[in-house]
Parts: structure tokens; C-alpha cells; sequence
């Protein structure tokens, strides 16, 4: 899927880690090949399970261009420091996984009990320039992403990817008409309801 991806001109892969992010082991070595296979054509956002800075650091040097932390940046903000600190915030994003507002936490089993406005104010304040918004709620179902919270986030200051719910062009250019960063799409590519070329065309490949 990566070569495809690739081959169909994709600038950005968003890669997730789901059996690090529940804490039932990794799949360090398939993402480590799929790093090498297209590290060099696109770039790579890396999610899942990075709730240690030696973690962080070791995925930015396994070749990802940006590493998003998530249940780590809500329960344990001195990381988030040291890692703006150590590393730079254009090498990290925060993931912002939410339920009727609620912010979400370990592989979206548990509620932080934060509202995801907050949290967003939170991490910019601490540097972080790009959050990656989640509305649970609509992953995987295909039913239009949600962009007043999505826009409610980067009021606050970020540069906000929305995820969660794409399902057409017409999403895509909702998505950029309101003034986000960029879109996840994970299920309507899979599905074949349109191509990586043909979001790019749609967006005039400003996503």
C-alpha cells in the first residue's frame, strides 16, 4: 500500500502503530521497512504508542518526518516538553482523539476526561504547532469529517489535520475550504471510492 500510495504521488503516508498504541507489542519491524521502502519518496507521519522520548527520538531516526504523540501528551506533559526541547516541534504533532468533544486516550479505550479545545490550548502552549484531530466517533464510518471541531482546534493556533469520516472529494475540498492543514484518509482510499491522484487534483494538490 505504500508503493501504491506512493506511486500515486502522495507527499505524506500516515502510518499508525494500532497494536503499540493498545499496548499489546509493536510492529517496529514492518514499520521500519515500510520507512526504507518509501522514506525517500514521501515524507512519513508516525503515530502509535510514542510515550517516551526515547521512542519519539528513535522513530524520527528511523527515517519519519513527523511523529505524533498522543495518550503521552495528555497524561505526561513534561514529555512533551522535553521532546519540543530535544527535538523541534516541525518533528512532532500531537494526536487529539475525541468522543463527543472528550479527549481519548491509549487507543481510544479510555476517556481523559479533557475537552479536546483545552488540550489543544494546552500543547500549542507548549510549543506544538501541529494536531492531528480525531473525531472517534466518525473513524472508519464514512460519514463526512467534523470540521466545527476541527475548527474549533485551530482557533486556538495550530495547524490542524482533521481525520476521521472522509469519504468524498467533496470532503477533501470541505476540508481545505475551511482553512485546515490536511486530511487522513484512511477507508475511501482503501475502499476505491477515489484515488490519491485524483484527492490531489480535487484539493489542487494543496493537501
Amino acid at each position: 500500500m505504500a508503493y501504491r500510495f506512493a506511486d500515486e504521488g502522495a507527499r505524506w503516508i500516515h502510518l499508525v502503530d494500532l497494536d503499540r498504541a493498545f499496548g499489546e507489542g509493536d510492529n517496529a519491524a514492518e514499520v521500519a521497512r515500510v520507512l526504507r521502502a518509501v522514506g525517500g519518496r514521501v515524507r512519513v507521519q508516525l503515530g502509535g504508542g510514542f510515550r517516551s522520548l526515547p521512542l519519539v527520538a528513535a522513530g524520527l531516526e528511523q527515517g519519519a518526518a513527523r511523529v505524533v504523540i498522543g495518550t503521552a501528551a495528555v497524561q505526561d506533559p513534561a514529555l512533551l516538553d522535553a521532546a519540543v526541547a530535544r527535538l523541534g516541534a516541525d518533528r512532532l504533532a500531537v494526536g487529539i482523539d475525541a468522543r463527543n468533544g472528550l479527549v481519548a486516550v491509549r487507543g481510544w479505550r479510555e476517556a481523559g476526561g479533557e475537552r479536546a479545545e483545552a488540550l489543544a490550548a494546552r500543547v500549542i502552549s507548549q510549543g506544538i504547532r501541529t494536531i492531528v484531530y480525531t473525531d472517534i466517533a466518525r473513524d472508519g464510518m464514512l460519514v463526512g469529517p467534523d470540521l466545527a471541531g476541527a475548527r474549533a482546534i485551530a482557533a486556538a493556533g495550530a495547524r490542524v489535520i482533521v481525520s476521521g469520516g472522509v469519504a468524498t472529494l467533496d470532503d477533501l475540498r470541505a476540508i481545505r475550504d475551511a482553512g485546515l492543514a490536511g486530511a487522513i484518509v484512511g477507508r475511501a482510499l482503501y475502499e476505491g471510492r477515489f484515488t490519491v491522484a485524483e484527492a490531489l487534483q480535487a484539493v489542487s494538490g494543496e493537501l
